[in-house]
């Protein structure tokens, strides 16, 4: 008798002297992985305690015991009992197994020798229960093939090779290969339902075929023979796959070093098959429940993303996994007049045709309020009122916004839905504060049909991204380490819209599973560099950002320093911190800073802040004493000149800064500073 430790999270198995004797192994010869026992343990014994090991860790006992035999260095088979005790962490989980293995010939010894066939019908039993069990968790089509050509499948058989077809129409195609030399039949991986291949014939006529002699079959199979040489196996197996009277398939199954199929073995092959081609019919009727539920949920979307001009767009929709059952997420880009574009994504309440019926007509009337030229408020108002008076108790959220992408303005509103994440230029992520309204539908009902609308500013460069709850809930996680993991994956991602959805799909998506749909809508305003002779640069400084006011001092030293104008940084730093301040300070939103270079009539850095307060700046002469006031007095001291300029529904402030070596320069031909009916204010 000896004792082993199992670790089951880094799958290393220990065992002391006495538990290695038992296994007929040297200490020399066992390294900790429990794959290496696979010398001793042959694979049906190996599958059948896998499945009471399996069985005891998911079901939550604590112990569970076996009888197995094991394969000494002289060939004899040996009966040895094992006894483990599993261990689990304060939430349930299994991570450790201790226990006991023993030798248990003496007891055993006598009863196989009274009664073999006892001793087969518990070998075959076991590896039935190891592969339906295994089968039971396979959904899909591909899920049966990788249950059935991974490690453990091709144990599970005892096989060197395995070929798995389905029925389409009059062929059979085969969909998995596993074993060393199966590849050399790669090129058979479609033929017609006939006699000129042995899996076919054995689908055709529902007769499985065993096989002790590959060159033999040669001679009987013509087309087969050119293969038989490269496979290099003894033995063969084809099995019709049949269920409910129809043939689905066919399994083959390859063989190295066997001689003859017992009655047994004919029997357990023949067993097999039947779990696999119920597996395999289950899988198919889900796959086209599957395919009709994502055909069906694709014709409610757009077919196509229109193309925008100033910007990228990118979407992407991921169904649930959850058989035919249809979600209510959807996405819409809408393009306006005036270099304007709506983007919205939103969510219809329930699982079903009826949520995607619902949404399908909810996107439409969406659209149709957009294009008439409404507010962003009162396109989600109308919208609300539409759905209810559909003949349906559903409620719907959803987020649009208004992007103009010339001047960069967005008019956003919001229905009980996830507001956007904005990616700045200098790769830090916000989260603007939508205060939103009730639900679609809701909003009607309760007589509250009041969407806020926020206005939001998107520098050239900037990336505004919009999803469905399905892409930042994980189930038993509250939602805001979510959209914590979501603003992570923002700011980790390419610059591109659609490597930005892509990378988002691929970390967020597939990391939380497929329990709910994903709408995902990334729009980034096309970047503005100027040119080689004029660049410049854009930043968004959030109102009370103390880090976004350090990244646009660094942004501007680094550009000053790439154009040359080295000896103007202190300066432009200083007029930008007076500039800002006085936005961040004394108005409700924030600033849109841009730094660019003008070439004639001389080459110089001007400098914008744009805000969206009318109220200009006014040039005060403060006292000796006064703590404030002086900010337009600096910003006169270190600039050649100064200006503001309407800008729609506020203004930009800006400056112009001339190089020392350019000695005194008269920009009097240009636009007028402050005009003098209007004296400037600070």
């Amino acid at each position: 008798m000896g004792s082993f430790d199992w670790d089951l999270v880094d799958n290393t198995l220990a065992f002391d002297d006495a538990g290695l004797a038992v296994f007929d192994l040297r200490p020399g010869e066992y390294d900790g992985d429990p794959d290496s026992l696979d010398a001793r343990v042959p694979p049906e014994e190996a599958a059948r305690v896998s499945a009471v090991i399996d069985e005891a860790v998911q079901t939550g006992r604590s112990s569970y015991g076996a009888y197995f035999q094991v394969r000494r260095r002289n060939g004899h088979r040996q009966w040895t009992h094992v006894r483990g005790r599993i261990l689990r962490d304060e939430r349930g989980a299994a991570y450790r197994v201790i226990g006991i293995v023993r030798n248990a010939s003496t007891e055993l010894t006598e009863y196989t020798l009274i009664s073999p066939l006892e001793a087969g019908r518990r070998r075959i039993t076991g590896m039935v229960q190891g592969t339906t069990e295994a089968l039971s968790k396979a959904v899909t089509v591909d899920d049966v093939a990788a249950v059935l050509t991974g490690t453990e499948g091709m144990r599970r058989f005892g096989a060197d090779g395995l070929v798995l077809g389905l029925v389409e129409g009059g062929a059979l195609k085969v969909i998995a290969l596993a074993g060393d030399s199966m590849d050399a039949l790669d090129e058979l991986k479609l033929h017609r339902l006939d006699d000129s291949l042995p899996l076919a014939e054995a689908v055709l006529t529902g007769q499985a075929r065993f096989v002790t002699s590959l060159s033999e079959l040669g001679h009987r199979f013509p087309r087969l023979a050119p293969y038989i040489e490269a496979l290099d196996l003894d033995a063969a197996a084809f099995l019709p796959l049949i269920a409910q009277a129809r043939p689905v398939g066919g399994l083959a199954l390859f063989f190295r070093g066997r001689s003859d199929f017992s009655a047994e073995d004919r029997n357990l092959c023949l067993g097999l098959a039947g779990i696999v081609a119920q597996s395999l019919q289950r899988a198919l009727l889900f796959d086209q429940e599957r395919e009709f539920a994502t055909g069906l949920q694709a014709s409610m979307l757009p077919r196509h993303v229109p193309e925008i001009a100033g910007a990228e767009i990118a979407v992407r929709y991921h169904a649930a996994w959850g058989g035919r059952e249809v979600g209510g997420d959807w996405y819409d880009v809408i393009a306006l007049p005036r270099g304007r574009v709506g983007v919205v994504v939103g969510d219809v309440q329930g699982h079903d045709t009826h949520a995607a019926a619902i949404m399908g007509q909810l996107r439409i009337a969406i659209r149709a309020y957009a294009g008439e030229g409404h507010a962003p408020a009162t396109v989600l108002a109308r919208a609300s009122r539409f759905l209810a008076e559909l003949d349906t108790t559903r409620f719907a959220t959803c987020t649009y916004a208004q992007v103009d992408l010339v001047s960069g303005g967005v008019r956003a509103v919001r229905a009980g839905h996830l507001g956007p994440l904005i990616r700045h230029t200098d790769g830090r992520v916000g989260r603007p504060n939508l205060r939103g309204g009730l639900p679609l539908g809701l909003a009607t009902e309760f007589e509250d049909e009041e969407f806020p609308e926020t206005r939001l500013d998107l520098v050239p460069g900037e990336t505004m991204v919009m999803c469905t709850d399905g892409l930042v809930e994980e189930p038993g996680l509250d939602i805001a380490a979510g959209m914590d993991a979501l603003e992570a994956a923002v700011r980790a991602a390419p610059d591109s819209a659609d490597a930005l959805a892509d990378h988002l799909s691929a970390s967020l998506w597939e990391r939380w599973g497929t329990g709910d749909d994903v709408a995902l809508l990334v729009l980034r305003r096309a970047p503005d560099p100027g040119t080689p002779q004029a660049p410049r640069i854009h930043q968004y400084i959030h109102q009370a950002d103390p880090e976004g006011l350090a990244e646009s001092r660094v942004a501007l030293r680094r550009a000053l320093a790439d154009w040359g104008f080295a000896e103007l940084v202190d300066d432009v730093e200083l007029a930008a911190g007076e500039l800002l301040g006085n936005v961040l300070l004394h108005t409700e939103g924030g600033a849109v800073l841009t730094l660019e270079v003008l070439p004639e009539p001389v080459r110089r850095v001007r400098l914008w802040v744009k805000d969206r307060s009318s109220v200009r700046p006014r040039r005060r002469t403060p006292g000796e004493a006064a703590t404030s006031g002086r900010g337009l007095m600096l910003i006169e001291a270190v600039s050649a000149r100064w200006g503001v300029e309407p800008r729609g529904d506020g203004k930009a402030v800006w400056c112009e800064f001339v190089p020392r070596a350019s000695g005194p320069v008269d920009l009097s031909g240009e636009r007028p500073v402050v005009p003098p009916e209007e004296p400037p204010e600070d």
